[in-house]
């Protein structure tokens, strides 16, 4: 059987992973000289606090190869096939640490899969993995598919703030006040697995607004498709996107799930997103 591995960004809920008998590689988040496992001794909540309480952005790594050759040794044992899905390249070192540890455990037969995705546009192919594991699907049959997703697939976000932004430098602090009083809001697009600000929008409304109107340019509003609402601790304009994700496509199936806070840590609370694909 083939059996999948992937890392904490993917967004999907505890209980489908484990529905699923998915084996998760955290991402270790770091506040100085405290260091911590995603969604294992760290959530949410405590990490929110923490940037509040301590005043600091943390620092964030990828899994280690040796807790992916732990993964392989086990599922190796058990006479499995293994599929590993992994964050975009482009933003984190994952799919080093998972392709380094093949080499620590040579008796398995591992294939690792580069989402160049975030979030729930990697859950999305883990789910798409998933059906075609359960469907009978070859290996290479299910990378074919992740990879025909990962060329027609679409990401846009936008932040609420760019407080976080300037903590973890990735603005200066001028220019970062400055957008802030203007009420600038920076769209960020995933172009072939990098994460590029491309354009600024006056207002959260028309940040909104443009999330779809970039999504109806790529997916367009008549073809079936699969999307997702990632919001990140901000749960009435989720469900906002949601109503209007439903009434303005022709969905087919949608996910929606608060973003991880390794991936929250650039952009903090109140980060929208938008990912879509043609059935």
């Amino acid at each position: 059987m083939i059996k999948i591995i992937v890392d904490s960004t993917q967004n999907l809920s505890d209980d489908y992973l484990a529905k699923h008998d998915i084996r998760v590689a955290p991402i270790a988040i770091q506040f100085g000289e405290e260091s911590y496992q995603e969604d294992i001794d760290i959530d949410r909540d405590m990490f929110y606090s923490k940037i509040e309480e301590l005043g600091i952005i943390p620092k964030t790594s990828q899994p280690t190869p040796a807790a992916y050759a732990e993964f392989y040794r086990e599922l190796s044992q058990e006479g499995h096939q293994i599929l590993v899905i992994a964050i975009t390249s482009k933003h984190s070192g994952t799919y080093d640490s998972a392709t380094l540890a093949k080499t620590m455990v040579p008796e398995a037969d591992v294939e690792v899969f580069d989402s160049k995705s975030i979030s729930l546009g990697t859950g999305w192919m883990v789910v798409e993995a998933v059906e075609g594991v359960e469907a009978g699907r070859t290996r290479k049959q299910i990378i074919d598919r992740l990879a025909w997703i990962r060329e027609n697939s679409y990401l846009v976000i936008t932040p609420a703030t760019l407080k976080y932004l300037q903590m973890s430098g990735r603005v200066g602090a001028l220019k970062g006040a400055l957008a802030s009083l203007l009420n600038v809001n920076p769209i960020i697009y995933l172009e072939d697995g990098a994460l590029e600000a491309q354009e600024s929008i006056r207002t959260r409304g028309k940040s909104i607004d443009r999330l779809f109107e970039y999504m109806k340019e790529k997916i367009g509003i008549t073809d079936p498709v699969n999307m997702a609402v990632i919001h990140a601790r901000a749960p009435d304009e989720g469900h906002a996107m949601v109503d209007r994700v439903k009434l303005e496509f022709n969905l087919n199936e949608l996910l929606v799930e608060d973003l991880v806070a390794s991936l929250a840590v650039h952009g903090g609370p109140g980060i929208l997103g938008l990912f879509g694909y043609r059935v």
